[in-house]
C-alpha cells in the first residue's frame, strides 16, 4: 500500500465513521423527538414513561459487556452492520406497538433497539479510535459531533412531522429504514483490519509498537483466541482502576446528555404548557449547542488537554442545568439548555478516546467504559420519571447535578497513558547506559 493510497483510505474511513455516528444519532433522535406523541397514544403517566424508556436501556446494558468480544470476533464493520439492523428492527417493532396500542410490543421493540444501539455504539467508537490514532490528533469529538448532527436532523425532522401531525409509525419507519441503507453503504469504507503499514503518523508507529495494530485492526485480526481467553481478557478490564474511573466520567456525561435527550422535550411541553412542536425545538436547541462544542472540541483538547477541558465542561453543564430547571420563562430556560448542551458535549467522546489509549486493550476497555456509561440510561429514566410525578419534569432534572459533580472529581483519570513506544525507548536508553561497552 502506497502512502497516497493509505491517506485516501484513512480519509474515506474518517468520513465513513462520521456518517455512521450521524446515522446512529439520527435514529435515536427520531424516536426521542416523538416521545410526547408516544405518551399520548399509549396514555402513559410520567412514571410509566420512565419505565418504558428503561427497556431500551436494559437492552443496551445487557449487550454492552459482550460488545468487546463481539467486535473482536466480527470486526468493527460487521458488528456495526449487524447491530444497526437490530436497532432498526427494534424501533420499527416499537412504533408498530404504539400504533396498535400494544405496550408489550413497544417494550420488546425497545429492548431489541437497545441491544442494537449498545453494540453499534461500541463498534463505531472503536473504529473512531482507530482512525483517530491513524491521524494522530484528537478527532473523536468530531465523530461525536456527527452523532449530534444526526440527532439535530432527527429532532428537526421530528418537529416538522409533529407539526404536520404525521403518524409516528409512518414517520419513524421511513426514517430508520433510510438510515440503515446509509449504514450499509458507509461501513464499506471502514479501515481494513490489520492494515496499518505505510502510515506516516507518529501515532500509528506508537500503536504498532504497542500492539502490532490500531484498535480496529486489533479487533477481528491476529492469532485466534479461545472463548475462555477472550472472556478472561474482558473480565480483567473490570479490575483496572483507571478504566473504572473513566467509566465514571462517561457515566456522568451520559446521564447529563441522556437526561436532556429523554426529558427536555417533555419538560418544555409540560413545564411551560406549550406545544409538542416547541418541545421538539427545545431538544433541537440542546443538540445544536452540543454539536457546536463537539466541533470545537478537537482544537480545545489539543491545546488545553483532556482534564482542563472536561472540568470546564462540567462547570458549564451544571450552570445550564440549574438555569433550565429554575428559570421562570421559557426563553431563559432555553438559554440554560444551550449551556447544558455545551457542557455535556465532550465527556463521552473523551472517555472513549481515553479507554482506547492502548490499542491492544482498546476493545475490552471500550466495552467496560461503555457499559458503565450506558448504565445511565438504566438508572436515569425511571428515577427522573418517578420524581417528575411529585415535582414536575424540570424539578426532577435537578438530580443530574449529582453525577455532574462526581464526574468533575474523577476527570484526572482521562489523562493520556504514556506511550508504549516512549516507555520502550526510555527503557532501552537506560539499558544502554547500564551495559558495559555500549
Amino acid at each position: 500500500m502506497t502512502a497516497r493510497t493509505d491517506r485516501r483510505a484513512v480519509a474515506l474511513a474518517t468520513w465513513a465513521v462520521f456518517a455512521v455516528f450521524f446515522l446512529n444519532g439520527f435514529n435515536f433522535a427520531t424516536w426521542a423527538s416523538r416521545l410526547p406523541a408516544v405518551r399520548d397514544s399509549l396514555g402513559f403517566t410520567e412514571a410509566q414513561m420512565g419505565l418504558l424508556l428503561l427497556f431500551m436501556a436494559v437492552g443496551s446494558l445487557l449487550a454492552l459487556p459482550l460488545s468487546g468480544m463481539v467486535v473482536q470476533r466480527l470486526g468493527a464493520s460487521k458488528a456495526v452492520t449487524l447491530f444497526a439492523v437490530a436497532n432498526v428492527v427494534g424501533l420499527v417493532t416499537a412504533v408498530t406497538g404504539v400504533a396498535t396500542g400494544e405496550d408489550l410490543v413497544v417494550r420488546v421493540g425497545l429492548f431489541l433497539a437497545g441491544v442494537g444501539t449498545g453494540v453499534w455504539d461500541a463498534a463505531m467508537n472503536l473504529e473512531g479510535a482507530a482512525v483517530e490514532q491513524r491521524l494522530g490528533k484528537a478527532i473523536m469529538p468530531r465523530f461525536h459531533a456527527g452523532f449530534s448532527f444526526g440527532t439535530m436532523a432527527g429532532a428537526g425532522v421530528g418537529a416538522v412531522m409533529a407539526g404536520l401531525h404525521v403518524p409516528v409509525q409512518a414517520h419513524l419507519t421511513g426514517a430508520v429504514v433510510l438510515s440503515l441503507v446509509g449504514v450499509l453503504w458507509s461501513v464499506r469504507f471502514f479501515l481494513p483490519a490489520g492494515k496499518v503499514d505505510d502510515a506516516p503518523e507518529a501515532a500509528v508507529e506508537t500503536a504498532q509498537d504497542a500492539a502490532g495494530a490500531d484498535p480496529a485492526a486489533a479487533a477481528g485480526s491476529g492469532a485466534p483466541r479461545t472463548a475462555g481467553q477472550e472472556a478472561r481478557g474482558a473480565l480483567s478490564a473490570w479490575t483496572e482502576p483507571r478504566t473504572l474511573l473513566i467509566g465514571l466520567v462517561v457515566l456522568a456525561a451520559a446521564l447529563t446528555e441522556g437526561a436532556a435527550n429523554d426529558w427536555v422535550s417533555l419538560a418544555v411541553v409540560d413545564g411551560f404548557e406549550t406545544s409538542d412542536a416547541m418541545g421538539a425545538v427545545g431538544l433541537a436547541v440542546f443538540l445544536t449547542a452540543m454539536t457546536g462544542m463537539r466541533l470545537l472540541g478537537t482544537g480545545l483538547l489539543d491545546r488545553y488537554g483532556r482534564v482542563v477541558v472536561l472540568r470546564l465542561s462540567a462547570a458549564l453543564a451544571l450552570v445550564g442545568l440549574l438555569l433550565f430547571t429554575l428559570a421562570p420563562s421559557i426563553w431563559l430556560a432555553l438559554l440554560g439548555v444551550v449551556a447544558w448542551g455545551l457542557g455535556a458535549a465532550l465527556g463521552f467522546p473523551v472517555g472513549m478516546s481515553a479507554a482506547s489509549d492502548d490499542p491492544a486493550r482498546a476493545a475490552v476497555r471500550v466495552s467496560v467504559v461503555a457499559t458503565i456509561g450506558y448504565s445511565a440510561f438504566f438508572m436515569g429514566p425511571p428515577l427522573i420519571g418517578f420524581l417528575a410525578e411529585h415535582v414536575g419534569y424540570r424539578g426532577a432534572l435537578l438530580v443530574i447535578a449529582v453525577p455532574v459533580l462526581v464526574g468533575l472529581l474523577v476527570v484526572g483519570a482521562t489523562r493520556p497513558l504514556p506511550t508504549a513506544a516512549g516507555s520502550a525507548g526510555r527503557q532501552a536508553a537506560r539499558s544502554s547506559q547500564e551495559t558495559p561497552g555500549r
